[in-house]
């Protein structure tokens, strides 16, 4: 299934963090202008998971996309590399 989404849940976000495997500054757009005004690189290791989970739900811009999620793999991002090895 394939879907677009403006918005997240904490729930959602939760579990597929908690699933993946992956640290959870790899769920943030970094590259996004909303990351870069907010000065993110330096408050993210300040901050607890908990925290960072919340800001990412309070908008969507601050999500790396594409999301990808399926029963057993997620990825954040597009890597071709990585693709091809979980796809």
């Amino acid at each position: 299934m394939c879907r677009f989404q403006k918005e997240f849940r904490y729930d959602e976000l939760k579990e597929w963090y908690k699933k993946s495997g992956l640290p959870l500054k790899r769920f943030f757009n970094t590259s996004g202008m909303l990351y870069k005004e907010m000065q993110l690189k330096d408050k993210l290791p300040d901050m607890s998971e908990e925290e960072q989970l919340q800001l990412l739900v309070t908008n969507g811009m601050l999500v790396k996309r594409p999301l990808v999620i399926s029963d057993d793999v997620i990825l954040t991002g597009f890597k071709e590399k990585e693709w091809e090895e979980k796809l």
